[in-house]
C-alpha cells in the first residue's frame, strides 16, 4: 500500500463518520453527504499522490466535501438557502468538530427506519463499510440492500428526522436499539472470524462506551465483543468449529482479554446489572481458564440463572441445561433438556447438539440419530464439520 492510500485509509477509519455526521447534520441530507465525502476521498487519493499528503488532511476533506455539496446544491436547488449549503467551519483537526456521531448512530436506530436496517445503516454511515461488503455480510442482494439503504436516507431527509440525542424518555430506547444492532454484527461475525463484522463491532462498542459512558449495559456489550473477538482466531481451526471449553488458550488475544475485563468492571460498577453485563461475564467466567484450566461451572450456573431472569432467551435455556449436565452428570442434563420442551420446542438445533452431546456420553445409541437432527439443523459450515466430526468419534466408540 503506498503512502497515500495509506494516509486515505487512516483518514477513513478515524474520520469518517464525524466528517459524515457533521455534513449531514447540517444539510439533513445523509445520502448527499456520503456522496461529497466519497468524491472527496477520490480525489485525495489523486492529489495527495501527486503533491504529498497535505499538513491537515481532514481539513483537506472537509474543504472538498463542502464544495462538492456547494456545486450540487447549485445544480440541484435541494436546500433552503441562497445556493449556498449551511455554514461549516473548517476544523483545525478533526477532534476540533463537535462529535456528532452519536446524534449520526440516533438517526440511524429512529423508529422511523426500519429495524432489520439499523445495523447496515449505521455500518455504511459511521464507518464507511461498502454497501456490498454489508450485504454479503448480511447473505441478503447488494442491489436489494442499496435500494433499501437508499429510501432510509430519504426517509432521514424528507421526513426531517432531527440529528440530536432524544431526550431522557426517548434515549433508553433509542440506545437500546443501537447495542441491538451492534450486537447482532456482532453474532454475524461469530463462526467468520476473517470477515470484518467483528472488527467493525467491537468498533462501534467502544465508540459508544466514548459517547455515552453513563451507560452500563453500553460497557457490558463491549466487554461482550472483546472477550468474543478475543477468541477468533481459536474459534475455527482447519474449518471446524472448536467450542470453548476445548479451545487452545494460547490463541486468545490476551489485550482484548483485558479490555473486557476493563469494560465490565467499569459496567459493574454501576450497580445496574442487565443483560449485556451477564452475557459478558458468563465469557469471562469462560475465558478464566486460561488462568486456573479450569471451567467453573458453579459460577456459570449461578450467572445463566441470573441472565434467565434479567433476559430469558431459548438460547440461554438450552445453555443453563447444559451447564446442569456438566455438574450433575448427563442424564440431569437430559433431564433439563426434556423439561425445556414446552418452553423452546423440539426444532430447535442447539437442543439436538446438547441432546446428541449428553446420549454419545451415556454410549446410548440415540445419541447418532440425534447428531443427524443436530446437522440437518445447523446452518453454519464449521458447526457441521463440528457435528459430523463428533458424531463419527461417538460411532467408533460404541
Amino acid at each position: 500500500m503506498t503512502d497515500t492510500a495509506r494516509a486515505a485509509e487512516h483518514a477513513a477509519r478515524d474520520s469518517y463518520g464525524r466528517l459524515l455526521a457533521y455534513l449531514a447534520a447540517r444539510t439533513r441530507d445523509i445520502g448527499l453527504a456520503e456522496d461529497a465525502l466519497s468524491d472527496a476521498f477520490a480525489k485525495a487519493l489523486e492529489v495527495w499522490a501527486r503533491e504529498g499528503v497535505p499538513n491537515n488532511p481532514d481539513a483537506w476533506l472537509m474543504t472538498v466535501a463542502r464544495n462538492r455539496m456547494t456545486d450540487r446544491q447549485r445544480h440541484v436547488a435541494r436546500f433552503h438557502t441562497n445556493d449556498e449549503v449551511p455554514d461549516m467551519p473548517l476544523p483545525e483537526t478533526v477532534q476540533s468538530l463537535p462529535d456528532e456521531r452519536l446524534e449520526l448512530l440516533m438517526v440511524c436506530a429512529h423508529p422511523a427506519i426500519a429495524r432489520d436496517l439499523h445495523t447496515p445503516l449505521m455500518l455504511q454511515t459511521v464507518l464507511g463499510i461498502d454497501a456490498g461488503q454489508i450485504a454479503r455480510l448480511f447473505m441478503v442482494s447488494p442491489a436489494a440492500l442499496t435500494k433499501r439503504l437508499g429510501r432510509a436516507k430519504a426517509k432521514v431527509r424528507d421526513a426531517g428526522i432531527p440529528f440530536a440525542i432524544p431526550g431522557p424518555e426517548a434515549l433508553p430506547d433509542r440506545a437500546g436499539a443501537i447495542l441491538e444492532a451492534i450486537y447482532a454484527a456482532h453474532t454475524l461475525d461469530w463462526v467468520e472470524p476473517t470477515d470484518s463484522g467483528g472488527e467493525e463491532a467491537i468498533y462501534l462498542a467502544d465508540l459508544l462506551v466514548r459517547l455515552l459512558p453513563d451507560f452500563p449495559e453500553v460497557m457490558g456489550l463491549a466487554a461482550l465483543i472483546g472477550f468474543g473477538h478475543a477468541r477468533r482466531d481459536a474459534r475455527v481451526v482447519d474449518g471446524v468449529l472448536v467450542p470453548t471449553g476445548a479451545q487452545d488458550v494460547a490463541l486468545w488475544d490476551g489485550s482484548l482479554r483485558a479490555y473486557g475485563d476493563r469494560m465490565l468492571a467499569r459496567a459493574f460498577a454501576h450497580h445496574a446489572p442487565g443483560r449485556f453485563q451477564l452475557e459478558a461475564a458468563i465469557q469471562q467466567v469462560h475465558m478464566a481458564r486460561a488462568d486456573t484450566g479450569e471451567t467453573d461451572w458453579a459460577a456459570l450456573n449461578q450467572l445463566y440463572h441470573a441472565l434467565l431472569r434479567v433476559a430469558p432467551s431459548a438460547g440461554a435455556l438450552v445453555a443453563q441445561a447444559v451447564v446442569t449436565g456438566r455438574l450433575h452428570g448427563p442424564a440431569a442434563g437430559l433431564e433439563a433438556l426434556d423439561a425445556l420442551a414446552p418452553q423452546v420446542g423440539a426444532d430447535l438445533q442447539p437442543v439436538w447438539a446438547a441432546r446428541a452431546n449428553f446420549l454419545s456420553q451415556l454410549n446410548d445409541p440415540r445419541a447418532g440419530p440425534a447428531y443427524d437432527q443436530a446437522i440437518a439443523r445447523a446452518t453454519d459450515v464449521s458447526l457441521v464439520r463440528f457435528l459430523e466430526q463428533q458424531r463419527r468419534r461417538h460411532l467408533d466408540r460404541i
